[in-house]
């Protein structure tokens, strides 16, 4: 998802498996849904399998398939030399977190959508790929990675959220509780431009977290970890010649 949100530094690209509102960032939120689904009534779903088509241009799709020598398939298989539409995903959400590129095309991503450079050759294509997978796993919290947590939450106590700060790897909610071990880099981390850390907590104010809570917490705070050292990986690839 794309949105019209202006930042310093590229950050408003989102992804959901969910269906979302069209405000769900800022004022305005461009949806982009990997498949299209047939409309049936509900008769007909009963006794129709829905068939999905992919939401993508066949003129680039073809493009690449003669760029990879690949052989693009509606639904990922196991069958070799062939991509899908999952994988073009995940080579976008990787090209989209790569710092060189943020950084390259910054004044443009403030003013338009971006444009995402075609893959040189199929091994860079597949290293992409790989990480932005990874990426979009985190992301949704579907990667096992985000189960084993990097902080702790030591002291008991009624988890109000009151007074919100970060000292030294600690974030405090309140004058007695924190989270430890936090590093500062993801205290401080952009996601879709806000800082996921701290608007989370901020967003809890005056509320006692749970247990399930301060798991979710912790899972953002090793979610927001992996996709730093996640970047760093992509940008050792070098997308163009």
């Amino acid at each position: 998802m794309r949105t019209t949100v202006d930042a310093d530094n590229f950050s408003s690209i989102l992804i959901s498996n969910s269906i979302i509102d069209k405000n769900l960032y800022s004022f305005q939120t461009y949806a982009c849904p990997l498949y299209l689904y047939s409309e049936h009534d509900s008769q007909n779903t009963l006794y129709n399998k829905e068939k999905r088509l992919p939401n993508l241009n066949k003129e680039i799709i073809e493009k690449i398939t003669r760029c990879l020598a690949l052989e693009f398939t509606n639904e990922k298989e196991s069958r070799k030399n062939t991509f899908a539409p999952i994988d073009i995903l995940d080579y976008i959400y990787a090209v989209l977190h790569h710092p060189h590129y943020r950084k390259k095309y910054k004044e443009f991503l403030k003013i338009d959508f971006p444009r995402v450079p075609y893959p040189k050759d199929a091994k860079t294509f597949w290293l992409l790929v790989k990480l932005g997978c990874e990426i979009r796993q985190i992301h949704l919290l579907e990667n096992s990675v985000v189960n084993r947590p990097i902080t702790k939450f030591p002291i008991g106590g009624d988890n109000l959220v009151d007074k919100i700060s970060y000292e030294t790897e600690k974030v405090w909610i309140n004058d007695k509780q924190y989270f430890d071990k936090v590093p500062k880099t993801v205290w401080e981390f952009y996601i879709g431009g806000y800082q996921p850390a701290q608007k989370w907590l901020k967003n809890r104010k005056a509320q006692n977290l749970n247990f399930e809570d301060i798991q979710h917490y912790q899972k953002i705070i090793v979610a927001l970890f992996e996709t730093d050292r996640l970047m760093k990986e992509v940008g050792n690839i070098k997308m163009t010649e």
